[in-house]
């Protein structure tokens, strides 16, 4: 095994349940915010965007 396979390696029987947990979470967020970003800079879901851009300052 070369030196940067060794350091990249994971050993997956010693893994904790907190590292589980934190794996878990960070794919979930990781994912959750692709798609945000996917959602929000889509071109053709522009003009629904920016008719919403005020919404909070709006008295209705």
């Amino acid at each position: 095994m070369s030196d940067k396979q060794n350091y990249f390696s994971t050993d997956w029987a010693a893994m904790t349940g907190h590292d589980w947990a934190g794996l878990i979470v960070t794919v979930v967020i990781f994912f959750g915010m692709a798609i945000a970003f996917w959602w929000a800079l889509k071109p053709s879901r522009r003009k629904e965007l920016e008719e919403q851009k005020y919404k909070v300052l709006d008295d209705d």
